[in-house]
């Protein structure tokens, strides 16, 4: 069967309609899934199809929004709530496990939350900054308690998933993560749009090594979504820092003049192709940008394998446990 070529213009419906038979019947885990996001977006298309969709969330009555929007939409959706809070690793702990007690296999993690900014440091209850918990040590930590159920899930038609949401704004940092900055924060180094940058960049370093890892074990992808006007930049710091890079208007508007802006149906369409396009069956560690492959638009620091190795080993320090396959 032809496979149609996807673009910046195609949406979560178009990708998971050619996908349908490939994704039904799988257990998908979507974290960061509140409405107006994202990763509600592509939970609320995968349901359609999945045999079951997770998705997680800190605040439970976001929660249950999410999840009865869902329903309202697919009755036949088969939804479970994750009560589940990236920013402390006890949280994370408690939530692996009530995962890894589910009866279902699991087949594919998709990392989409991610952390409000701050103008100063607020460290998290583990004493990270707070985006960096978000997007990398939570999910490091999440991916390697599930490794196991995401193993035994694997069969001869399909190798379990990590998907990392990214963003092309990891190569706005001029120097990618400070690795020496990761478990101890300092405060007077802190701004909140590089903590942004960094937070991403480590997300595509997190997947290209657990790629390399795995060795075609699990196959991990990282991807920028395309740039949407979600709940998180429409508010607070990060508001105020996009309208001052010009991002967006004065009114907080999405400024057209510099790029065009996607819906959310075309954000959440790169995630999907990361989690069940079998074009990507070997291409594993790949970064994805309008639903294709993009490695040429990883900034040099986020694409250096050394640096990814120690990332990875100062990850491990700070959970506390080995990752290894």
């Amino acid at each position: 069967m032809s496979l149609p070529t996807f673009s910046a213009k195609s949406t979560a419906e178009d990708v998971a309609a050619t996908f349908g038979e490939r994704i039904r019947g799988k257990t998908v885990l979507v974290t960061g899934t509140s409405i107006n996001g994202i990763g509600f977006e592509t939970a609320r298309v995968l349901a359609k199809y999945a045999g079951l969709v997770i998705i997680t969330g800190y605040n439970t009555e976001r929660l249950n929004l999410s999840a009865e929007a869902i329903k309202k939409e697919t009755p036949s959706a088969n939804i479970r709530q994750l009560v589940l809070d990236l920013s402390s690793l006890t949280a994370v702990r408690k939530a692996a496990a009530e995962v890894n007690e589910y009866p279902e296999p699991l087949h594919v993690i998709i990392h989409n939350a991610a952390a409000g900014g701050s103008a100063t440091l607020n460290p998290t209850v583990d004493g990270l900054e707070p985006r960096m918990a978000t997007a990398l040590t939570g999910p490091f930590l999440l991916t390697k308690l599930l490794s196991q159920k995401l193993l035994t899930s694997s069969s001869p038609d399909f190798t379990p998933r990590v998907v990392v949401v990214s963003s092309i704004a990891h190569a706005f940092g001029p120097h990618g993560v400070d690795l020496a900055n990761i478990a101890h924060p300092d405060p007077a180094k802190y701004h909140n749009g590089d903590a942004y940058f960094q937070a991403k960049a480590a997300g595509i370093l997190f997947a290209s090594e657990l790629s390399r890892r795995a060795k075609d074990k699990i196959n991990a992808y990282s991807l920028h979504p395309g740039g949407i006007m979600t709940n998180i930049n429409q508010k607070g710091q990060d508001k105020l820092d996009l309208i001052s890079m010009g991002i967006l208007t004065p009114e907080g508007l999405p400024d057209e003049s510099k790029g065009a802006w996607k819906t959310m149906g075309e954000g959440a369409a790169t995630t999907i192709v990361a989690a069940f396009d079998s074009r990507l069956d070997d291409k594993s560690g790949a970064y994805l940008d309008d639903c294709v492959v993009a490695n040429e638009k990883v900034a040099p620091h986020s694409s250096n394998a050394e640096t990814a190795s120690k990332l990875w080993e100062i990850t491990e320090e700070i959970v506390g446990e080995k990752f290894a396959f």
